[in-house]
């Protein structure tokens, strides 16, 4: 039905008759001339017929928006004076000779153009009709090449591409599970997938040696612009290689793919240790494009006669901490400071404190803040001295608990970064190494910080003594301050992965119960392995600089979780729910009290 792609026209096509089949993008009537702009995914064309087309112009007289259209004509140039070299295809149009509307449409819900400003939820509903836009048509068109690329980069270095079930039982990777009732074993569940985290060791104990898979995985939390309950992740695993080994191969596949398809070089990439990008970023995912930095004065403040600040220095699990702007003075309001007082509140911080640097060498009257009258000189010189502050300087202050202190004036350094167009380069990746084994919760137990089956970087001895303290080996790969992966080194022996379970307060029974076939495989030759995942969607959104992973998928759900195009998630027949054994509850009257609990019961 077409010889070629409406978009990949070319002055090199001129004097060819070509069959091109499209959506009609824009019809327009000038001085009895018909124009009519004709789209396919490549691009688009100008089409022209007139009245020496006879019976075709009468047929392209009825032609309307998003009719689907086969038209048969010769290519020419077009005038100078009308050439578009905005256009892929602007030195040439073709002369229409013949036409057929393969169907007609009505008129849509909304404008394709990229000037519409059209509601997320109306492009999710009519999605097949979003797609069409040439924006998105560009971004899957990348996703595709990006994926190939992967595939290739992974192909030459002798990686097997192994799919792993998606039915399986509820996993350990800390999310809420979707999960599926089982209709031939009765009140049992399976459960999709987290991730292939399992099978991938598995298939190492198996033999297989280097394994990829671009994998569906599902998680029930809650979202935000940068989740979705079904997500796209590029799985590897290796046996016998280091971390460093391993690091170094993922890292050549993401520097390839920005060099082949964004023409972005990167030179090879720092490896910051977790310790390092908590104390100066404040994030375990530090944008590096942001040229501030944390800087801790808890030893300067724990003798002032200030509270606010003497509290948490004499605190071992507290953090006193100052973040400098430079030329903060004029570039920030007091409006502004005002809303950072309250942006930092959403991360548990009580206040922002801030010192305005007039003079440097006046500490008495050079100063301007409201608790400036607390800091002893020899304090205040010792602190402008510690961050470097220089006149026009503002500095913002932290005093709280660790995890408060940290969290509130990172993510106050990133918003920083964005309100003041602080980004020194357009890309900045690096590793994060030397993770802890564990975090503290507020009970006073420990949690896995990536997960259950990370090897730690000691014996099974060391770790059971001090736990705490034991650092992984364990590695993520950040891009612009967001996650793109990470992965790590895992446990192969039976007796290693007994006493992670053990800290994680995991009795021999549950370990029995849920992790059985792990520790049986872990206990016939498990090989040293490990290895990573890159979430393919947020890849994606940051190289063509999306704001959210919906821009990147082609048919993702809402922030609750919901397909609004096909209505789903929907009710099903009480056929299907007596063969799998679900009694849905029925709605209590009106004047009594709502019950609580899941929705379905057993």
């Amino acid at each position: 039905m077409r010889s070629q792609y409406c978009g990949a026209l070319s002055a090199a096509h001129i004097d060819q008759e070509v069959t091109l089949s499209g959506w009609v993008d824009r019809r327009r009537d000038h001085g009895g001339v018909i124009f009519i702009d004709l789209r396919d995914r490549e691009g688009i064309v100008q089409v022209v017929f007139d009245p020496d087309a006879k019976d075709n112009f009468a047929l392209a007289d009825k032609v309307r928006g998003e009719y689907v259209l086969q038209v048969t004509g010769k290519v020419r140039a077009r005038a100078a004076a009308t050439v578009n070299p905005n256009m892929a295809t602007g030195e040439i149009e073709v002369y229409g000779t013949a036409l057929k509307i393969l169907n007609e449409a009505e008129t849509i819900p909304f404008p394709l153009d990229s000037f519409s400003n059209v509601g997320e939820e109306t492009r999710l509903k009519y999605r097949f009709l979003d797609l069409r836009r040439l924006e998105m048509q560009k971004s899957l068109r990348f996703r595709s090449k990006v994926t190939s690329a992967i595939r290739n980069y992974l192909d030459r270095n002798n990686f097997l591409d192994i799919e792993t079930p998606i039915l399986t039982r509820a996993t350990p990777e800390g999310a809420r599970d979707y999960l599926v009732p089982s209709r031939t074993h009765e009140n049992k569940f399976f459960a999709l997938p987290q991730s292939p985290q399992l099978f991938k060791q598995l298939l190492m104990v198996a033999g297989f040696d280097r394994y990829y898979q671009i994998a569906k995985c599902f998680r029930d939390e809650d979202l935000r612009a940068d989740r979705q309950p079904e997500f796209t992740q590029i799985d590897i695993e290796t046996s016998f290689m280091t971390q460093d080994q391993i690091m170094s191969v993922t890292e050549g596949m993401i520097r390839e793919v920005f060099k082949d398809l964004k023409g972005v070089e990167f030179d090879e990439l720092q490896r910051m240790p977790f310790s390092e990008a908590i104390a100066k970023y404040g994030s375990d995912k530090p944008d590096m494009r942001i040229p501030l930095e944390l800087v801790d004065i808890k030893d300067l403040v724990t003798e002032v006669d200030f509270k606010v600040f003497a509290g948490p220095a004499n605190d071992p699990k507290s953090r006193v901490t100052a973040l400098k702007v430079p030329g903060g003075n004029e570039k920030l309001t007091r409006k502004q400071i005002d809303d950072y007082t309250k942006f930092v509140s959403i991360y548990g911080a009580k206040g922002l404190a801030y010192i305005k640097v007039n003079d440097k060498n006046d500490l008495e009257e050079g100063l301007q803040s409201p608790i400036v009258k607390n800091l002893p000189v020899p304090v205040r010189a010792a602190i402008l001295e510690r961050v470097g502050a220089e006149n026009g300087d503002l500095i913002f202050f932290g005093a709280d608990k660790h995890k408060i202190v940290t969290e509130a004036l990172g993510a106050l350094r990133c918003k920083l970064g964005a309100d003041l167009n602080l980004y020194t380069k357009e890309w900045a990746m690096l590793w994060v190494v030397d993770f802890p084994m564990f975090e503290e919760l507020d009970d006073g137990s420990l949690t896995a910080i990536h997960h259950p089956f990370t090897a730690p970087s000691c014996t099974p001895e060391e770790l059971a003594a001090n736990p705490a303290t034991a650092l992984s080996q364990a590695y993520d790969l950040v891009l612009n301050g967001t996650e793109l992966g990470g992965g790590s080194v895992r446990i192969h022996t039976k007796e290693m992965q007994q006493t992670v379970f053990g800290i994680l307060g995991i009795s021999e029974e549950e370990q029995r119960e849920k992790f059985g076939f792990l520790l049986d495989a872990l206990k016939y030759g498990a090989p040293p392995h490990g290895g990573l995942a890159f979430g393919l969607d947020r890849l994606i959104m940051l190289m063509i600089g999306a704001s959210s992973i919906r821009d990147v998928i082609a048919f993702p759900k809402t922030q609750s979780a919901a397909c609004v195009m096909t209505d789903a998630p929907g009710f099903v027949d009480d056929l299907q729910l007596r063969e799998l054994h679900i009694r849905l509850r029925k709605k209590e009257k009106a004047e009594a009290a709502p019950v609580e609990g899941a929705e379905y019961g057993m």
